[in-house]
């Protein structure tokens, strides 16, 4: 770990301060591999616009100020980062080593380095030091909900911007739910004519609801879309999309009414949670969503495409004899096996094109395709029990790295929600604790190895009778209490900071009051002057500011040390209906 020389987030492996500066004079010589040219132009085009320099890169052989070179005995996505009075040189193994190692010098020129405008009398110095660096998983993700209020292309660039200067290399892109639809596809033009706007909004979470009388609504273009994909893959990220199947599909169903269960007309769900309908699994909806995965796959290159599988109520399936007796054609001995069937066909027809589903952990069952990976949110037996079936699995447990779970119990708190989750917590997040390999000895191997994998895209399918591999982690943040994206700045920093170092250094004990911990706590107060130069309107560290908070909203909070009593990491997340047939689940 590092020396404490510096105030790097994340913590780099191994850093030495050494004596002196670099303080280079213009123009500014990178050389580069080709390889490593996407990393070198983005710290040139940072750096010209923070201090002003001439920066010129070259693929070209001989001296210069910065080198990117390629040296494969580094380990994947790791770096190593030299800086002398005289020149900077960096080495890694991939490009994305050659990214990571592009922030770090970042970091190391200060605040200044996040600017897109020279200040005064500023310049580009940069300390002297030696650093050697990896990840601890392949997957460091964030997610971010745009279903339930919708984010501008603008804003999801720079939440994607952040996230990269933090070593995440994951952007789960959430685009459809209840709430509304944000990807138009060409074929079914009514998603977004009908499906991206609803009347009006719930406010707070109380039961029986409040709504706001203010219509809601936004839809990205493609060429939006592969706008956002180009503009994180420049940053070393990958933007892996999601369709919610078969629930949180009320919006898909207000526009083609022949997807639903139920039958009944519907609307765009102003309500937070999900609706009562579901999917229609039959024949002809299996196609509608395949058509709408291929227009996914012409615009979004990742390797992974989310497919939901989350919160399914079976009821409309047990009601509706046409389904029933669809389960009966195919030989299920009940109906809500659809659950697993319906997201196989999806899942076979991504791997056929070469890509690879990613289900949340209600997803799972027998008829999951081997190639489909689980995103454990309820808790992280899920993830557990799909790495001893053979499945990949990411670990999100609701209960520690849900970032839009309130702060702390300040009561100036904005609509605060969930459990409290401080900084400290979610800083300690272990994707595999002591209490889950107990339970599942054979997984003490996994948890416990530095780099667990290559980039994500690269890990093979298991084979019959092989554990799958625990990818990483990912945060969430999710949108119902967080309507313009200064909320979601203030629910999301500094706590994905703690997040980004749980995920990308080695495992150690950071648990509150370890002398990991306070040293996080001690680099995270130098580091904050980065995320002002950044314009992250963050939650100060003792309370919200006053035009933070959103006095007179009601809401339902939750006790974590009652819920894992009863439920351990099993989670006590799932599906939840009042009398007037309201759904919602227990993190709402």
């Amino acid at each position: 770990m590092t020396d404490g020389s510096f105030t790097l987030v994340p913590a780099p492996m191994h850093a030495t301060a050494n004596d002196g500066t670099w303080a280079p004079s213009q123009p500014v010589t990178v050389r580069t591999c080709e390889a490593f040219l996407p990393a070198a132009r983005r710290w040139a085009r940072d750096t010209l616009a923070a201090f002003d320099l001439d920066v010129a890169v070259t693929t070209s052989s001989g001296d210069a100020d910065v080198t990117f070179d390629i040296d494969p005995d580094h380990r994947p996505g790791g770096y190593a980062l030299t800086v002398t009075p005289d020149a900077v040189s960096v080495s890694a193994a991939d490009l994305a080593g050659a990214h990571h190692a592009a922030q770090t010098l970042r970091q190391l020129a200060g605040p200044q380095a996040f600017r897109a405008h020279a200040a005064p009398s500023t310049s580009l110095t940069v300390p002297c030091a030696t650093i050697h660096d990896h990840p601890r998983f392949g997957w460091r993700g964030i997610h971010l909900d745009v279903a339930r209020h919708f984010v501008p292309k603008h804003e999801v660039m720079r939440f994607i911007d952040h996230a990269a200067a933090h070593h995440l290399n994951v952007f789960h892109f959430h685009l459809t739910d209840d709430q509304g639809w944000r990807m138009p596809i060409d074929r079914y033009p009514e998603l977004t004519t009908v499906g991206a706007w609803r009347t009006h909004s719930q406010v707070g979470n109380s039961r029986p609801p409040v709504f706001d009388d203010r219509p809601h609504g936004g839809r990205y273009s493609k060429d939006d879309l592969r706008e956002i994909v180009a503009h994180a893959r420049s940053r070393g990220v990958m933007v892996m999309p999601e369709i919610d199947v078969p629930g949180h599909v009320d919006a898909a169903v207000t526009a083609y009414p022949q997807l639903s269960s139920v039958g009944d007309p519907t609307t765009v769900l102003p309500t937070w949670g999900f609706g009562r309908d579901v999917l229609n699994p039959s024949h002809e909806n299996v196609e509608f969503f395949t058509h709408i995965l291929d227009e996914v796959m012409e615009i979004f290159d990742a390797p992974f495409i989310g497919i939901g599988g989350d919160e399914v109520p079976t009821n409309p399936w047990r009601q509706n004899p046409q389904i029933v007796a669809h389960a009966q054609s195919l030989g299920l001995s009940d109906v809500g096996e659809l659950h697993g069937w319906f997201l196989a066909q999806l899942a076979d027809h991504l791997q056929e094109h070469g890509r690879r589903a990613v289900v949340w952990d209600e997803g799972l069952s027998a008829l999951l395709p081997r190639s489909a990976a689980v995103t454990s949110w309820r808790g992280i037996e899920a993830g557990a029990i799909a790495l001893k079936s053979g499945h990949d699995a990411i670990m999100a447990p609701e209960q520690v790295v849900y970032l839009d779970h309130r702060a702390s119990d300040h009561p100036d708190e904005p609509i605060p929600v969930g459990f409290v989750r401080t900084i400290e917590d979610v800083l300690a997040f272990d994707p595999l604790p002591p209490e889950v390999v107990a339970a599942h000895p054979e997984l003490e191997a996994v948890a416990r190895t530095d780099v667990l994998a290559p980039f994500p895209g690269d890990r093979p399918v298991a084979v019959d009778g092989q554990q799958g591999a625990l990818l990483g982690a990912q945060a969430q943040v999710w949108t119902e209490h967080l309507d313009t994206p200064r909320r979601i700045d203030y629910a999301t920093w500094p706590r994905l900071a703690a997040f980004a170092e749980a995920v990308w250094a080695p495992h150690t004990d950071r648990t509150p009051g370890t002398k990991a911990s306070a040293e996080f706590m001690d680099r995270l107060a130098s580091h904050l002057a980065r995320l002002d130069a950044m314009g992250i309107e963050y939650r100060p560290l003792d309370g919200p500011h006053p035009w933070q908070t959103r006095p007179g909203i009601t809401t339902i909070t939750r006790d974590l040390d009652a819920e894992m009593a009863k439920a351990g990491w099993g989670g006590a997340g799932g599906l939840h209906e009042d009398g007037d047939g309201h759904a919602w689940t227990a993190s709402q």
